[in-house]
């Protein structure tokens, strides 16, 4: 069974989130470069995690294909405000 959705970003998600923030919009490539800073990442996995932040709409996505680039569609601190209630 499916854990339900959460209204807040999991860990994971806050780790890129923060990356956008910090970089604004960023390629996959940027994203996953800053994330490996910390830990080894595949593309792959980030890609996915991406891709499920936009149906959360926590990320917006522009451009296609190689020059897409990735931007957080919500506030820093918006996030951290609703995380701490």
């Amino acid at each position: 069974m499916a854990r339900p959705a959460s209204k807040h970003p999991t860990d994971v998600e806050l780790q890129i989130l923060r990356v956008l923030w910090d970089l604004g919009p960023s390629s996959l490539g940027d994203v996953c470069e800053a994330l490996r800073r910390e830990r080894d990442v595949a593309t792959t996995t980030v890609a996915t995690m991406l891709r499920v932040m936009s149906d959360k709409n926590l990320v917006k996505r522009s451009g296609n294909g190689r020059g897409a680039t990735w931007v957080a569609a919500v506030s820093q601190e918006m996030t951290e405000g609703g995380m701490v209630r």
